[in-house]
């Protein structure tokens, strides 16, 4: 488990560690690591200049050696040089399984969140109003949910760095789950690059990736400048084979369902960007992947980007198909920011879509059967839903 916090002591000040362990036991002592950044290693505006906030320090620390779904309970804290200790509150979470543990999993996926104001204040670029009710409703369900999928955008901070502090402080009752990861793209990294290996990194006004790297998510592997391109690029390309290997690793024996995930649309959306041009997906993504789904028996896609709820049937080079023949495509893009429109007809390989705020929520119980629920941010009750089937 990762820890991430921020806090205006420095190295030169204080010790940040985490204590940590399970309920009864003695606790024990975990250093964090901890970093920081200036002006400097911003690369544009106006996170340089209007959009500029000191970020403080910024501290990690890891929770190693858990035990499969035992219940933890953790607390941050700085020891200043007097020997004072300053502690935060007290959280807690359950460890995940083993791979391969048989065992309830239920996974929540949506993208394009955001953030927005409690108090009802405006504030520059506020296009993400339904953020609060997403929000809210992950948090009502926060016992039966063991892990999140933010399929990016991520904050919308768009240079203004303030806008992540308010984004993680949102966010935060949701530390509680196991595990929480995202699928960076746009806002969370564009425009540009700059430097080499780890810094070769997209820029997002001015951040340059540095918010979405040091709030703990240093192992994030980030695409880079021609991504698209290579791609596109088909069996040779670079991406193409990282994907090849690494949906070929899974043991289905062990983890029988498996579910790809990106941020933009690469198999099928209706959404007007999308469909305008008659392509329903990024260009030559779906003619590149389709044929890898089905060599590897991917069960499920979800995507971001466009900002609505679309699902289709098991569905291969735009057919559809009987289960396990293809895979199911699902857009989760309608977390927080401002809804997409759809094309005016519905294509046949769509079979339920809906513009308006909510995120999806997979149930495994076993290698039987994966049931999926889309729930409207407003009440967090299902409105679509489908079970997949195996023998």
């Amino acid at each position: 488990m990762t820890v991430t916090w921020t806090s205006g002591y420095g190295i030169s000040e204080a010790h940040p560690f985490v204590e940590w362990g399970m309920k009864g036991s003695h606790p024990v002592h975990a250093t964090a690591d901890t970093v920081t950044f200036g002006r400097e290693s911003l690369c544009g505006e106006p996170a340089r200049s209007v959009g500029w906030r000191d970020p403080g320090f910024i501290h990690t620390a890891f929770l190693k050696n858990l035990s499969p779904e035992k219940e933890y309970y953790y607390k941050i804290a700085h020891t200043l040089h007097g020997g004072k200790v300053i502690w935060g509150k007290p959280k807690s979470f359950r460890a995940p399984p083993y791979p391969g543990q048989k065992s309830l999993q239920r996974v929540v996926i949506f993208g394009d969140m955001g953030k927005d104001e409690r108090d009802g204040s405006n504030e520059y670029q506020n296009y993400q109003p339904a953020s609060l009710n997403t929000t809210d409703a992950l948090i009502r369900d926060l016992d039966n949910t063991d892990i999140v999928f933010h399929v990016g955008d991520i904050s919308y901070a768009n240079g203004y760095l303030s806008q992540w502090d308010q984004f993680t402080q949102q966010r935060e009752p949701r530390a509680r789950f196991p595990q929480q990861r995202v699928a960076v793209q746009r806002h969370g990294l564009r425009q540009g690059v700059r430097g080499a290996g780890r810094d070769h990194i997209l820029r997002a006004d001015g951040e340059e990736g540095q918010l979405l790297v040091l709030h703990g998510l240093r192992d994030v592997p980030v695409l880079r400048g021609g991504q698209r391109a290579r791609l596109a690029g088909g069996h040779g390309a670079v991406q193409y084979r990282f994907l090849d290997r690494c949906l070929g690793s899974v043991d289905r024996a062990k983890q029988p369902w498996l579910v790809f995930i990106a941020h933009r649309v690469l198999g099928y959306s209706s959404g007007f960007f999308y469909g305008y041009d008659g392509a329903f997906a990024e260009p030559m993504a779906r003619q590149s992947l389709e044929g890898l789904w089905r060599r590897h028996r991917v069960d499920v896609a979800f995507y971001g980007h466009v900002h609505q709820y679309e699902r289709t049937c098991p569905v291969y080079e735009e057919r559809c198909v009987p289960d396990g023949h293809g895979t199911v495509h699902v857009v989760v893009g309608g977390g927080g920011s401002h809804l997409s429109s759809f094309t005016a007809e519905a294509p046949p390989w769509s079979v339920y879509r809906e513009m308006d705020y909510g995120f999806g929520k997979l149930t495994a119980s076993d290698a039987r059967s994966l049931q999926f629920e889309y729930r409207r941010s407003s009440d967090g009750k299902v409105y679509d839903s489908f079970t997949l089937h195996r023998d």
